[in-house]
């Protein structure tokens, strides 16, 4: 698009209506920033013309600086010296926020002279999430808009706040339905008086040990994140330094950020979410069935959140049990989440009613027939999930989508069951599933395009992150995870002990190791599969004989004893780690942290290159994106995928062909890793190439 037509102005009873137009989310690249410079400067110098009202159009005003300029030469003007003319000038500049103004969107409103939000509206500063911090001033006109406290917390968190929010915090003037007429007539309104100060001008700063006590929580909870720690020292630079001082403080940290590997990492991370959306293979015109009424089978831990998904969306569900007391069961378990969010303060008590009141406990699965959307949600046995799907046949209304929670088992032969295969899919949500993130939607050989988008529209619905995969053992995430998995236990055999395994992962960044995790989730669960799938894990399947289930029983890799949530080391574990050791034959060596992270990434990544050309994921990015929502995977470090391609492919390899000389042939390199590796490419190059 040509840079006149990307912003363009009208005049309307003396105001310069000045429209930006840069689909789909007017992102501030040069030539959106140049035309807001033209047209703003042409307007200051008409004489006709009283005042200036900045709108967007769509549903977005402006939704942040394009980041894919970010390692480019930069090109003028810069958004801080577009802001500083819109500031100066001495026409009164009205911002008309129609839709979310986010990170630089929000900095061009803040050097407006006023701000007028749609009710729908969004603003916020979501820079942190990319690893940087604002970068035009934002840590410094906020504060002075509306108080040190409040605006780090926006800045810190990186979380967009209501319209109505921002009124009552003085960063939004008004509030109305249209907003351009109610602009205009505010500008107008200023136009006759004194000219507001400007934001930056200010001095609302607010109690210093307000600020100190906000700031201190933020650091805390965010220790790991570097860029909450430059937007807090910006921020305490309002009440020690000059605004202009202010803002070479927080450029120097912009800078310094933009350029630091964790800060590449979450960029790759923003566009692999966004990317995981997209479906090239649909055919062109694929549109997703409405879903205005949904139900669940199984009232479980699984079950239950599930139902708390969709209520929490608007969408009411019935949540389906096999009897009354195990539907009551279910319902109070979903009372009492909600009864939890209340008391932190999450959610109010008429949401809370609300959300309730959307969700049906029955029992039979015939009230699923008004269902647009069924999700079984019961045991992972095969034989039970078909002979539901089976009885859903002649229940589900005709277009009814029919989706399945299983985490490993086969969506194809689940499908086989009904005569309907094209409605027939996977929905794998991750536990607590009212919280995690993630959405894998796994597509069957026989599920319908309309299915497929019907399932990642719901999803996002949901507020889950949704990636497509294909169907093989354990989907993209958990057929990775039983890589390390059996690491894990091998790394054990060989001489490691459970705290030591752990820490290796809790330094690179994970919150909890496999074996605090394992503890925690029970490890009955993975022994019951073993069982099922004749496979074996000799120390695990050892602490389950011995009734060392985790945390449940007090118990597992870790002694729980003392409050029943801190693990401590076992001598007890030690000594039968050892026995099993002996039985298997193998020799115990002391093994180096650096050699455990390894051992325990390296399979993994090996894994994810076999997923990929297979087909099951369709980019490297997505099972990042699978990592990152679903599994803890630290976003500094960009998922496995980008990890792989910071530490080096070719070195990857070689790690893997001498790990499988110790006699695991499954840690030979992958086809597509060695091919990578050898032709200099990387993940990355990949999925650029296939975009």
């Amino acid at each position: 698009m040509a840079q006149q037509e990307v912003v363009t102005s009208s005049v309307e009873d003396s105001v310069a209506v000045i429209r930006i137009a840069n689909p789909p989310v007017n992102a501030l690249s040069a030539a959106v920033r140049g035309g807001l410079k033209r047209e703003a400067e042409a307007a200051a110098a008409n004489p006709a013309i009283r005042a200036i009202v900045i709108v967007a159009e769509g549903k977005t005003f402006i939704a942040g600086a394009d980041i894919t300029e970010f390692g480019k030469p930069p090109v003028p003007p810069s958004l801080p010296e577009v802001i500083a003319i819109l500031e100066t000038l001495a026409k009164p500049v009205v911002a008309a926020i129609n839709g979310a103004a986010l990170g630089g969107g929000l900095e061009v409103a803040l050097g407006c002279h006023a701000r007028v939000a749609a009710p729908s509206a969004k603003l916020g500063l979501p820079e942190v999430k990319l690893g940087i911090l604002p970068g035009a001033g934002g840590t410094q006109r906020l504060p002075r808009l509306i108080g040190t406290a409040p605006a780090v917390k926006i800045a810190a968190e990186g979380n967009p706040i209501s319209a109505k929010e921002a009124q009552s915090l003085g960063l939004v003037d008004e509030v109305a339905e249209d907003v351009v007429p109610a602009a205009k007539a505010l500008a107008l309104k200023l136009a006759g008086g004194t000219l507001p100060t400007p934001a930056r001008d200010r001095a609302n700063l607010g109690a210093r040990e307000a600020f100190e006590e906000a700031a201190a929580a933020l650091l805390k909870k965010n220790a790991d994140n570097p860029s909450v720690a430059a937007v807090v020292d910006a921020v305490r630079a309002c009440f020690e330094k000059s605004f202009e001082e202010g803002l070479a403080v927080e450029r120097a940290h912009f800078l310094r950020l933009r350029d630091d590997p964790r800060s590449k990492a979450l960029r790759h991370v923003f566009f692999a979410e966004r990317a995981a959306a997209r479906i090239p293979n649909l055919p062109k015109g694929t549109q997703p069935r409405p879903v205005a009424k949904a139900a669940v089978i199984g009232g479980g831990t699984m079950g239950g959140g599930i139902a708390m998904c969709f209520a929490n969306a608007g969408i009411p569900v019935t949540l389906i049990e096999t009897s009354e007391e195990n539907l009551q069961r279910g319902l109070e378990r979903v009372a009492g989440n909600y009864a939890t969010s209340v008391k932190r303060g999450s959610l109010t008590e008429e949401a809370r009613d609300k959300r309730m009141s959307l969700i049906e406990g029955k029992v039979g699965l015939e009230n699923a027939a008004g269902a647009d959307v069924v999700v079984e949600a019961v045991f992972e046995e095969m034989g039970l999930k078909k002979e539901i799907f089976g009885k859903l046949e002649g229940i589900a209304k005709p277009g009814a989508v029919l989706a399945t929670n299983t985490s490993y088992l086969d969506v194809d032969e689940i499908a086989a069951s009904t005569s309907r295969p094209g409605d027939v899919l996977g929905m794998h949500f991750f536990s607590p599933a009212n919280v995690m993130k993630l959405l894998e939607v796994v597509r069957g050989a026989k599920t319908s395009p309309e299915v497929l988008a019907t399932a990642m529209d719901l999803g996002r619905k949901l507020a889950k992150v949704p990636v497509v995969s294909g169907v093989c053992y354990g989907f993209i995430g958990n057929r990775m995870l039983a890589r390390r998995t059996a690491m894990a236990e091998r790394l054990l055999l060989e001489g490691a002990q459970p705290k030591e395994v752990d820490k290796a992962l809790t330094d690179f960044g994970f919150r909890m190791g496999p074996f605090a995790m394992a503890d925690l989730a029970g490890l009955d669960i993975g022994w019951r599969i073993r069982k099922a799938t004749g496979k074996k894990a000799p120390v695990a399947d050892a602490l389950c004989e011995a009734g060392r289930l985790g945390q449940k029983t007090k118990r597992g890799y870790y002694d729980y004893s003392a409050d029943g949530r801190t693990g401590a080391a076992d001598p007890e574990v030690a000594a039968l780690i050892e026995r099993v050791s002996a039985e298997q034959g193998i020799a115990r060596r002391a093994i180096p942290q650096d050699e455990i992270l390894e051992r325990l990434l390296y399979p993994m990544i090996n894994e994810g290159a076999r997923i990929l050309e297979e087909g099951i994921a369709l980019r490297a990015g997505d099972i990042d994106t699978v990592w990152l929502n679903g599994y803890g995977w630290p976003a500094w470090t960009g998922g496995p995928m980008f990890h792989a391609d910071s530490v080096g492919l070719p070195k990857i390899v070689a790690r893997l062909r001498e790990f499988a000389a110790g006699g695991d042939e499954s840690l030979q390199p992958a086809p597509l890793l060695v091919r990578l590796a050898e032709q200099g490419s990387s993940f990355a190059a990949l999925d650029q190439k296939a975009a």
